[in-house]
């Protein structure tokens, strides 16, 4: 839920009249105190069972925002983290809330005072990652709701490039809500406004909850040429046909 510290009501709704880029931008000083922000319990969890398939030289977080997955990939990363977002905003938030934890070097990068890999920020937009094959694992949070399904496939190639050879691309997917539960007709519901929002307002906001289906996200990955398994993320919990509550896709580059 919101708190009274959040952005208020005026505020979200210039935000959503605001192109994607822009609307972050105005979130950025704010967007943690929304419940957009990924739960600190998602991010643990992928952390745990991140740690089993490390240690990795260097990692990057993919549309970082503020920088919560940075943090993640601190924990099992030892040389660098780099995060990457299109949001000056978000990237201005997140060097203000991480790199102090390392003490900030030249050009808006962590020496890792402490010991931890140096971190980094780059803006850049994720379909078009400006990197070479450079990190050990790629990881995402949140952010595939602002990807059209046509547009993943290319997002995927991509990721698939900066990573080098025996690398991993891993972000978390929550099991579907039950067809007509609460959060189902809330999600519906804001992918409809969305959508009718689209249509009568420019430029558009993209971002879309129901767009991505677990079984099409696995079979593009495979086509880009990943190995993908997909592991519980059980710290979450089950739920009652004892199903996982959320799992991680860990795709390999072979």
């Amino acid at each position: 839920m919101f708190t009274p510290q959040g952005p208020t009501l005026r505020e979200l709704t210039v935000q959503a009249l605001s192109s994607t880029e822009r609307g972050y931008d105005l979130l950025a000083p704010k967007f943690d105190l929304t419940p957009f922000r990924t739960p600190d319990g998602v991010l643990d969890a992928v952390a745990d069972a991140l740690g089993p398939l490390g240690p990795f030289r260097a990692g990057l977080d993919i549309c970082c925002g503020t920088g919560a997955g940075v943090d993640v990939l601190r924990e099992v990363c030892v040389e660098r983290v780099t995060g990457v977002d299109f949001s000056a905003g978000m990237l201005a938030t997140a060097r203000s809330a991480v790199l102090p934890k390392g003490g900030a070097g030249g050009g808006g990068s962590s020496e890792g005072g402490t010991g931890g890999p140096v971190v980094d920020f780059v803006r850049a937009d994720a379909r078009a990652l400006p990197f070479r094959p450079a990190f050990d694992v790629a990881v995402s949070f949140g952010a595939f709701g602002h990807f059209l399904p046509s547009e993943r496939p290319a997002l995927f190639t991509r990721v698939r490039e900066v990573l080098r050879p025996g690398g991993v691309f891993v972000f978390p997917v929550p099991a579907p809500p039950r067809v007509g539960s609460r959060l189902y007709w809330t999600l519906w519901g804001f992918d409809a406004a969305m959508r009718a929002r689209n249509a009568m307002w420019h430029p558009p906001f993209v971002m879309y909850y129901r767009t991505f289906r677990l079984a099409d996200v696995m079979d593009e990955l495979t086509r880009t040429g990943f190995e993908v398994d997909l592991v519980a993320l059980d710290r979450l919990g089950r739920r009652p046909d004892g199903s996982p509550r959320c799992r991680m896709v860990v795709a390999h580059r072979p």
